[in-house]
């Protein structure tokens, strides 16, 4: 009996092997594109959609900062692969308007379930602008549409909405914050259906000496939020944000982005 019940785990290990090891290998390429240790679903063939806050009163279309930069690559570098969108923190509106033209790809009235069941949203944003990304995966939760992703870099709370508690339709979310100066990220998040939800987890950055890329920033900005601003700047932060985007587009483009990442988890400064 002894024997015959190894000969069936010898079997079974046979058969098992090959699916393991195709497992660990995904698992390995994610790990590395996110720096955070957690394997993600394959790329789909329906774009990717994309949408960036700014925070405080910055505008849109001010390229001097990471939230606007990062849009632009994503949207010049993948072209059809991704529908991307950066907006003020307080035109949430405007980006709910636009997501939902996005997944209406037949072009009629109102979204069909199978269009919300196919949407692939990641949404971003600093400051006020992380405390925007939460407010419109609640509206897109009222809608009955998923989002695959929220990154909150040092997010502010905004009045009349809450940047802690993640809504259930969101699969999974990640959190970078600073606490030093007068404004600082919330420091944790939290899922309202952890069941449902995957906090990837909330990571602290402390700022020796402003990152060299913030030279391009106001004054003012620079020195009276100086955490608040270098996170905002910080290459390191937002090379990380990209590869946790492009992890949901083609295979190639995410062991570019991984290579571009780094390895390391703590801040060099």
């Amino acid at each position: 009996m002894k024997q015959a019940a190894r000969c069936r785990y010898v079997v079974q290990a046979a058969i098992l092997l090959p699916t393991l090891l195709l497992s660990s290998s995904l698992f390995e390429t994610a790990a590395a594109a996110a720096d955070i240790g957690h394997a993600v679903p394959p790329a789909a063939s329906t774009p990717l959609i994309v949408v960036g806050f700014v925070g405080g009163f910055v505008h849109n279309d001010d390229e001097r900062h990471a939230e606007v930069q990062l849009a632009e690559k994503l949207r010049t570098g993948y072209g059809a692969d991704a529908e991307v969108g950066i907006f003020q923190n307080h035109h949430r509106e405007d980006a709910h308007a636009a997501i939902l033209k996005w997944l209406d790809r037949d072009g009629k009235t109102g979204l069909s379930n199978i269009e919300r069941n196919q949407a692939r949203i990641v949404l971003y944003g600093h400051s006020w602008g992380a405390s925007a990304a939460i407010g419109l995966a609640r509206q897109l939760q009222n809608d009955h549409i998923p989002v695959l992703l929220t990154i909150q870099v040092d997010s502010i709370w905004k009045p009349g909405e809450d940047d802690r508690l993640i809504p259930s339709n969101v699969a999974r979310a990640i959190n970078f914050y600073q606490t030093q100066g007068l404004l600082h990220g919330r420091d944790k998040i939290a899922a309202a259906d952890p069941a449902r939800t995957e906090i990837l987890g909330d990571f602290r950055y402390d700022y020796k000496r402003t990152p060299e890329s913030c030279s391009a920033y106001p004054w003012l900005a620079r020195h009276l939020f100086k955490g608040h601003t270098s996170i905002e700047c910080d290459p390191y932060v937002w090379s990380r944000v990209e590869a946790l985007i492009t992890q949901y587009l083609a295979p190639r483009q995410v062991q570019s982005a991984a290579a571009d990442s780094g390895s390391s988890k703590t801040n060099p400064e």
